[in-house]
C-alpha cells in the first residue's frame, strides 16, 4: 500500500515537472530549457545520421571495394544498371505510398515548418531514410545533407511532440536538428548553424541561436566518434597570392552565378514539364543519370572524391568542364524529378569543377593567378551560395572546410558577386525556396509580425484570471462565482462555450437588477464572440484565428486523457498586440 502511494507520488511529481518545463517553453525567455532541448536534438539527430551515413557507406563499400565514392572504377554497363535499378526500387516504393507520405527533402521540412508547425511525421522520417539510402547506394547524382536535414528535423520535432511542447518550442527544434545535420555531415558546426538560421528558420534571434549552437556541437560530436573530425574534403594550404587576383576572382563569380541561375530554371523546366505520375518520374531521373553517368562517371554518387582530385589541380580542362556541365543537367533533372536525395553536395561539385576549368583558363592568360586550389575552394562556395541565396553560410562552411582564415577575404568577394549577380540579374530566388513554389508554398510571404509571433505560445501571454459558470445562474451561484475575483466569466452553453464577458459586469448586475436569476447571455455586458485554441499553438496562430474567425477572444484549453478541453486561460487581441510592440 504504501509503495504504491509513493509510486503515485513520484508520477504526480514528475507530472508536475514537466509541465512546468512545458509551461517555461512557452517563450523564447527559457534560456536553461531550451539548451537542454538543443543538446538532446544534437544527440538523436547525430545518432540518427550516423546510422544513415554507416548504412549508406558500408554498402558502397562492399559495391565499390576502392572506396564508397568510386563509381568510376564500376564497368560501364554496371553504371548504366546500377543507377537503373536503384530508380526502379524507388520509383515502386513512391507508387505504393500514399500522397501525404512522399513528403521528403527539405522542402518538405519547409512546407511543414512554415505551414503546419514543424510536426513531421514518423512514417515520412522512414521514408527519407530508406529512400535517400538507395538513392545514394545506388549512384543518382546528388548529396546525403538534403536526407541529413530531413532526419535531423524528423527526430527533432519527433522529441518535440513525444515531450508534448509549445509548438514554439519545436520550431526551434527544427531549427536545432537541420543545424546538427549539417554540422555533422561536413564537420562544419558553424555553417549549421548559420545555414539553419538562414535556409530553414529564416531569421536570426539571439535567444534562437543558443539551442541551435548546442544542436549543431552536440550532433558533430556524435559523428565524429565514428568518422574522426577530418574535413570532407582535402584542402590544401591555400591563399591569395597577388592581388592580380582579384579581377579574376570577380570574374569567377559572375560564372558560377550563370551556372547557379541555370540549375534553377532547369530544375524548373523539368519540373513543370514532367509527368504526372510518381513511378514515371522517379524513372525517367534515374535514366538520366545513368545514360550520363555512362559516359562520364565522375557525375554518379555524392562526387566529393572527384571534388578532392580537382583540389589537386589534376583533372584536365575539358573534363573539368564535361563534368561540371553534366553534373548541372543531372542534378537539375534529379531535383526537377523528385528524386530523394541532397542538392547541396551538387552544388559544391559543380562548384569545384567550374572553379577548376576557371582556374585553367586563367593561368593561360596570366602566370600571376593563385595555386588551382584557391580557386576551386572559391568556385564551390560561391556555388553553395549563389545556389542556396545563403551566403553566410557559404562562407561559414569554406572557413571551417579550410581551416584558414586568410580564405575569408576573396570568399567574401566571390560569393556575394555570385550572390548579387544570379539574384538581381538573373531573378533568381533559393533553391529550396524555389522548390517550395513548386509544391505551391510562399516563403517569401512571411512577414516580420508572423516570424515575432511563432516565437511565442499563447500559454505565455494569456489571462488565467477567468471562471467557467453556467449560462443560467441563481443569485447564490452568482456570487459564489465572483468570490474568486475573476477578471473574465467563459460561458458554458451545453457542451461547449459561448462567450466571454467581463466579471464586472455580472457584479454590476447584481447591484442593479433585484431579480433571483441572472442570464450571463442577457444580462447587460461587453460579451466577446469567442473560439478555441490549444495551449501549444503559437501567437501567430492565434492572431490568424482572429483575423479570419472575427472573433474578439480565444479560450485557451489543455487536452489531457481525463478531461477534453479543459480551460486554462483568454487571449484577447491586446495580449498578442502587446508581445509584438513589446
Amino acid at each position: 500500500m504504501l509503495n504504491t502511494l509513493i509510486k503515485r507520488l513520484s508520477h504526480l511529481r514528475a507530472s508536475f515537472q514537466i509541465r512546468a518545463f512545458r509551461s517555461a517553453l512557452s517563450s523564447l525567455d527559457a534560456a536553461p530549457q531550451f539548451a537542454i532541448l538543443g543538446i538532446l536534438s544534437g544527440l538523436f539527430t547525430g545518432l540518427v545520421i550516423l546510422l544513415f551515413r554507416v548504412l549508406v557507406e558500408q554498402v558502397l563499400t562492399w559495391i565499390l571495394p576502392s572506396g564508397p565514392d568510386r563509381f568510376e572504377q564500376l564497368a560501364a554497363l554496371e553504371r548504366f544498371l546500377l543507377p537503373t535499378a536503384g530508380a526502379m526500387v524507388l520509383a515502386l516504393i513512391f507508387a505504393l505510398l500514399k500522397q501525404e507520405n512522399r513528403g521528403v527533402g527539405v522542402s518538405h521540412v519547409l512546407e511543414r515548418l512554415h505551414r503546419h508547425q514543424g510536426y513531421l511525421s514518423v512514417k515520412n522520417l522512414l521514408v527519407q531514410f530508406v529512400t535517400g539510402a538507395i538513392a545514394l547506394i545506388s549512384g543518382q547524382t546528388g548529396g546525403r545533407e538534403g536526407p541529413a536535414i530531413h532526419l535531423g528535423a524528423s527526430v527533432s520535432s519527433l522529441l518535440g511532440q513525444t515531450l508534448k511542447l509549445p509548438n514554439n518550442s519545436i520550431r526551434v527544434l527544427i531549427g536545432c536538428g537541420a543545424a546538427a545535420a549539417i554540422g555533422s555531415s561536413f564537420n562544419t558546426p558553424i555553417a549549421g548553424v548559420i545555414f539553419s538560421m538562414e535556409v530553414i528558420v529564416l531569421e536570426y534571434t539571439i535567444a534562437g541561436f543558443m539551442p541551435v549552437i548546442l544542436a549543431a556541437v552536440t550532433g558533430t560530436l556524435v559523428v565524429q566518434q565514428v568518422f574522426g573530425d577530418e574535413p570532407v574534403f582535402f584542402i590544401p594550404g591555400i591563399a591569395m597570392d597577388s592581388y592580380w587576383d582579384l579581377p579574376w576572382i570577380f570574374l569567377e563569380g559572375i560564372v558560377i552565378a550563370v551556372l547557379a541561375a541555370g540549375l534553377i530554371r532547369l530544375m524548373v523546366i523539368c519540373h513543370d514539364r514532367a509527368p504526372k505520375p510518381i513511378a514515371v518520374k522517379i524513372i525517367l531521373a534515374g535514366l538520366v543519370t545513368a545514360s550520363l553517368g555512362f559516359v562520364v562517371p565522375e557525375i554518379l554518387g555524392v562526387g566529393y572524391d572527384t571534388v578532392n582530385q580537382a583540389l589537386q589541380g589534376s583533372i584536365p580542362l575539358m573534363i573539368l568542364l564535361l563534368i561540371c556541365c553534366t553534373k548541372l543537367v543531372a542534378t537539375a533533372i534529379n531535383l526537377g524529378l523528385g528524386m530523394p536525395i541532397g542538392l547541396i553536395g551538387p552544388t559544391l561539385v559543380i562548384g569545384a569543377m567550374a572553379g577548376g576549368g576557371f582556374w585553367q583558363l586563367a593561368s593561360t592568360v596570366s602566370d600571376q593567378v593563385s595555386a588551382p586550389g584557391f580557386y576551386v575552394i572559391l568556385g564551390m562556395g560561391a556555388m553553395m551560395g549563389a545556389a542556396l541565396q545563403a551566403p553566410l553560410a557559404a562562407l561559414m562552411a569554406l572557413m571551417e572546410l579550410t581551416r584558414n582564415p586568410e580564405i575569408v577575404l576573396p570568399a567574401m568577394l566571390c560569393i556575394v558577386i555570385a550572390n548579387i549577380t544570379a539574384a538581381h540579374g538573373f531573378g533568381a530566388k533559393s533553391i529550396f525556396q524555389t522548390q517550395a513554389l513548386m509544391l505551391g508554398i510562399d516563403l517569401t510571404g512571411r512577414n516580420s509580425r508572423s516570424l515575432a509571433l511563432s516565437r511565442a505560445s499563447v500559454e505565455s501571454k494569456m489571462s488565467r484570471k477567468f471562471i467557467v459558470a453556467n449560462a443560467r445562474l441563481d443569485r447564490a451561484s452568482a456570487e459564489q462565482v465572483l468570490q474568486s475575483q475573476p477578471t473574465w466569466i467563459l460561458v458554458k452553453s451545453g457542451a461547449g462555450y459561448d462567450c466571454l464577458l467581463k466579471a464586472a459586469d455580472l457584479q454590476r448586475a447584481l447591484a442593479d437588477l433585484r431579480q433571483d436569476t441572472f442570464d450571463l447571455q442577457n444580462i447587460p455586458a461587453d460579451r466577446k464572440d469567442i473560439a478555441r485554441i490549444t495551449w501549444q499553438a503559437t501567437l501567430d496562430e492565434a492572431f490568424d484565428i482572429i483575423s479570419r474567425g472575427g472573433v474578439q477572444a480565444l479560450y485557451v484549453v489543455r487536452v489531457s486523457a481525463t478531461q477534453l478541453d479543459r480551460p486554462v486561460g483568454i487571449l484577447l487581441p491586446e495580449d498578442i498586440e502587446n508581445y509584438y510592440h513589446s
